[in-house]
């Protein structure tokens, strides 16, 4: 086991930020841990990495005890914070080889610095200081950072965050790759992002766990049993008639003529909809049932009630 937690609580003063968090990410795992702001994500992943202690429970990284050996887990993981601090006065390469010091890398770390710097994507700025650089290209030197020690276990928090889209894809591709020969833990707000490169996901919300599986799984577990159908009629109706049809939570327009349609857990809503058509002299033009999204799901475990 890689990562490994167990009953972590930690209080700010009176304010509980994480509340008996357990969870395991396996060897070779790239697990997405996911929460809206606030939620505990990089709490936790400060507490792994060695940087602040718990205040309760225990935390392992490659069955190392974070509070009682920090620096040997330091140096085994790879950590990406979300504030991705840096030496805005200092070159790329001069920054790189000043953490390659730091981890005493010796004959490797030139070579290890061009590499990544290749892999990373940060060729056409390497000569630039930090402090010139886009939000971007700085957390491709973020990345490159976390990277350079060749750690087993990597923890990102937020590393797309600034990217655009094509850079985004880049270093999705680069954490697939990495992902194949590392355990990576790895807090995002973006979905097709996790859904793309995560084995599984955790979620946690008010510093507590409420999902804890595969994407695939934790749809068929919290989603399974809301029904979603998309209808296109031949006209728009009126939202609220669609949304007084017996059995419908709520009703999301897409493209004039076509309507999202949300029904009660555990409720077949199709008869009623084509019931509320011909009373209209509506016509149904299609109509598709599918699942909730990643975002319908976790909107779902993190809203506010």
């Amino acid at each position: 086991m890689s990562i490994k937690t167990e009953n972590l609580t930690k209080l700010f003063g009176k304010q509980k930020a994480l509340n008996n968090v357990s969870f395991e990410v396996k060897t070779g795992e790239v697990v997405g841990f996911l929460g809206p702001n606030g939620a505990g994500k990089s709490t936790t992943m400060k507490i792994l990495t060695g940087l602040i202690p718990q205040t309760e429970g225990e935390a392992w990284i490659n069955g190392v005890n974070v509070k009682q050996d920090s620096m040997t887990v330091r140096r085994t993981t790879g950590y990406l914070p979300e504030s991705n601090p840096q030496y805005d006065d200092m070159f790329v390469k001069e920054y790189l080889n000043f953490v390659g010091g730091l981890y005493k890398m010796g004959k490797n770390k030139k070579a290890r610095i061009d590499e990544l710097i290749e892999k990373v994507g940060l060729t056409p700025e390497m000569h630039k200081k930090i402090g010139e650089l886009s939000k971007g290209y700085r957390q491709r030197v973020g990345l490159a950072q976390a990277l350079l020690h060749d750690p087993s276990v990597l923890i990102l928090d937020e590393p797309t965050s600034g990217l655009d889209p094509n850079q985004i894809i880049e270093i999705r591709n680069l954490i697939s790759s990495v992902g194949k020969e590392k355990t990576v833990l790895l807090s995002t707000h973006i979905m097709q992002e996790v859904e793309a490169i995560c084995d599984r996901i955790v979620i946690i919300n008010k510093g507590q766990i409420v999902a804890d599986d595969t994407t695939e799984n934790v749809r068929k577990k919290i989603g399974g049993n809301k029904q979603i159908i998309v209808v296109e009629f031949n006209s728009t109706p009126e939202k609220a008639k669609i949304e007084s049809v017996e059995g419908v939570e709520k009703v999301a327009v897409k493209n004039g003529k076509l309507y999202e349609i949300t029904a009660k857990k555990n409720v077949d809503i199709r008869s009623n909809l084509f019931n509320m058509a011909v009373k209209n002299k509506l016509t149904v033009l299609s109509m598709q049932e599918k699942g909730q999204t990643l975002e319908q799901i976790f909107q779902e475990l993190t809203v506010k009630k």
